[in-house]
């Protein structure tokens, strides 16, 4: 059996001063994550923000990106790349109102490219929004009464919660949870009013001066990622981010929540001072310390993580290079008290509930599968006027989920039948159509917009699964649910080293294969094959998928028949 997470030797930590990164001197210097975004939203010269300002935008939920299937013409032509930009919104716990859902359809038909893209992280992504138009954007998006800030940068990011609405009262206390925690560590710079929400000329604005309690002049050495799990459900994969909380809920009453801490899926290829690390428990808080712990465990990541070496600054080596029990102890120093004993739990799924449910409370929820998260109208249905037409009469709300789909939550029987009319009308194909692995998958965007991209993700999982589902069903297994998660570089966005089958690109046609994930998303998998094309990495599954056919023991998942027969150790 494979050890859960890589053996690390903790090193001699040497409080010598380092020299620090560019990043750090710029944040300090930023006043507040200012810097010359002002001055460089109005040069029209450039579709481009200058270099210092493309880091600082990432604070505001913003990445410059450009068109990379035609970045070497342009260059031929000696024309700038083709720039655009790509704007996240906050969505705590993946809630969104019908009408925030609206004004969010609104804008990617007015400003973006025509789709709305559903994340891995329970947030919004707008895509091909040019810099002219990323003010009125952001400026709509508020209007709606969401925000950008810190969607991106070396921040608390969008605070993950499980959808699941199978006990509401459980949910509604575990989601006003995750908002006081989004609240709680949301940077308190007016950097964001002052560029963003001010009228469009930008003139006369007077310029305010925070502090920032909790992040100071430098904020975070690197990105910072919370979420919530609901037992039995493992939607949110807890142990891939820096920070979870599993909520432990007995006879109908939260309890608290268990603590798990230093989780990250990224990793550089060749770099093996890098790696994908599962997070680790070590306690239990009650419901109302859950904010306060989420606030210690920040601050001790401020203090003590990396500055030096941006890859190597995520709590996870933190945690590896001063040990667990130190950042326990660090942790409950600044808490004044000890977490608790760990409570016990179990994990039964990973994934979401597709098709009708019925919540404790009599509502009903639709859970709707939506391939890599893209909302769009295309040849094969009209996904988005479908769910623009269920957001006009929908008294409920909507959920994003951690697997990229959508829940229309509390659905009134009365509007039931109006729903799955639209839904046929537009063509949206229902769950149960769709074979099991192509619901248990998913993919980051990659090309050709990412500029992190090695290789190609979103635009060809499509294919690749379409290929394994008829393997799969030579092998009779088109109904086992088999978990399958891709990306374009080894950053991990669709966090594919949880999944039973992982791929990550590693450069232009060529990926690693990863095996033996765990189900619930409480193991990692491991290499079994490098640098193979998508065809090479079929031909290489097809046998073992046979064997698992004839071989695997009653209920055996794929990733632990992987590990019981060694085709991975």
């Amino acid at each position: 059996m494979k050890s859960e997470n890589p053996v690390v030797t903790p090193p001699v930590i040497s409080h010598e001063p380092k020299k620090l990164v560019k990043n750090e001197a710029l944040k300090e210097s930023s006043d507040y994550l200012r810097g010359g975004l002002l001055d460089g939203l109005k040069d029209t010269s450039t579709g481009a923000l200058s270099r210092n300002d493309t880091l600082l935008s990432k604070f505001h939920g913003i990445y410059q990106q450009d068109d990379r299937d035609v970045r070497k013409k342009l260059r031929r032509q000696k024309h700038e790349p083709a720039y655009s930009f790509m704007i996240r919104v906050r969505a705590p716990g993946g809630m969104c109102s019908t009408d925030q859902w609206l004004a969010m359809d609104r804008i990617a038909a007015t400003y973006a490219n025509p789709s709305l893209k559903l994340t891995t992280r329970q947030a919004i992504q707008f895509h091909g929004v040019i810099k002219t138009n990323l003010k009125a954007s952001i400026q709509k998006i508020n209007h709606a009464l969401m925000d950008t800030l810190a969607a991106c940068g070396d921040v608390n990011r969008n605070v993950m919660c499980c959808p699941n609405p199978h006990d509401p009262g459980i949910h509604a206390e575990v989601l006003q949870a995750t908002r006081d925690i989004s609240e709680r560590l949301t940077p308190k710079t007016n950097a964001y009013h002052d560029i963003w929400l001010t009228d469009q000329s930008g003139e006369n604005i007077k310029i305010t001066h925070d502090a920032e309690p909790i992040y100071g002049k430098t904020y975070l050495p690197r990105k910072f990622k919370i979420v919530i799990a609901i037992p039995p459900s493992n939607d949110v994969d807890v142990y891939a981010h820096d920070l979870g909380f599993i909520a432990i809920v007995k006879e109908g009453t939260l309890q608290g929540y268990n603590v798990t801490a230093g989780g990250g899926m990224a990793m550089s290829h060749g770099n093996e001072r890098t790696y994908p690390r599962l997070a680790r428990l070590i306690g239990f808080c009650k419901p109302d310390q859950i904010v306060d712990v989420a606030e210690a465990v920040v601050t001790v990541q401020r203090d003590y993580g990396d500055r030096s070496n941006r890859k190597h600054a995520r709590l996870k080596y933190t945690i590896d290079d001063y040990g667990i029990d130190w950042f326990r102890d660090e942790t409950e120093s600044r808490l004044g008290y000890q977490l608790a004993p760990i409570q016990e739990f179990t994990f039964e799924n990973s994934q979401d509930r597709y098709g009708w449910v019925e919540g404790e409370d009599g509502h009903r929820h639709l859970t709707l599968f939506i391939q890599n998260g893209r909302v769009r109208d295309d040849g094969g249905s009209s996904l988005r006027t479908a769910l623009r037409e269920i957001a006009r009469i929908h008294k409920g709300h909507f959920r994003l989920t951690p697997n990229q789909n959508l829940i229309v939550a509390n659905v009134r029987e009365n509007d039931r039948i109006s729903i799955e009319s639209i839904l046929e009308h537009h063509r949206v194909v229902a769950a149960q159509n769709h074979s099991a692995l192509r619901l248990n998958s998913m993919s980051c965007v990659a090309l050709p917009t990412c500029s992190l991209a090695l290789a190609e993700s979103e635009r060809v999982i499509p294919q690749l699964i379409a290929e394994l589902e008829r393997i799969l069903e030579i092998h009779d297994l088109e109904k086992e649910a088999i978990t399958l998660r891709m990306t374009g570089c080894p950053n991990g966005c669709a966090r594919p080293h949880l999944a039973e089958i992982g791929i990550v690109g590693r450069a232009p046609g060529k990926y690693n294969l990863y095996l033996g994930g765990g189900f619930h998303g409480d193991r990692l998998g491991t290499l079994f094959k490098e640098s193979l094309t998508l065809e090479e990495i079929t031909d290489q599954l097809d046998p073992i998928l046979g064997t698992y056919k004839d071989e695997r023991q009653p209920d055996e998942r794929f990733g632990d028949f992987c590990l019981r027969t060694k085709i991975v150790v």
